[in-house]
């Protein structure tokens, strides 16, 4: 899998965004359907979710040298934990 690829998926598509944006707009103005509203949530889930994947893309790339000369990878040290 190219590099290109792999960014592809960690950005959500600037269509969906403006989706986002879209219907937080005519939320404020007129009110959402049902079925707007599913839309809304399901699209803020996965930006999200996006956002946390760039982060967790940017911690495995974040290395820190500890005090006593170590080097700590940060996506190492704290991959493995649970969000609650």
């Amino acid at each position: 899998m190219t590099s290109l690829l792999r960014k592809e998926r960690k950005h959500m598509d600037e269509s969906k965004i403006a989706r986002i944006n879209e219907l937080y707009h005519k939320s404020k103005e007129v009110g959402l359907s049902d079925a707007e509203l599913k839309e809304q949530l399901i699209l803020r889930k996965e930006y999200i979710d996006s956002v946390r994947r760039n982060l967790r893309g940017q911690l495995d790339n974040i290395s820190v040298k500890e005090a006593d000369g170590s080097i700590t990878n940060l996506g190492e040290k704290y991959g493995n934990k649970k969000v609650h």
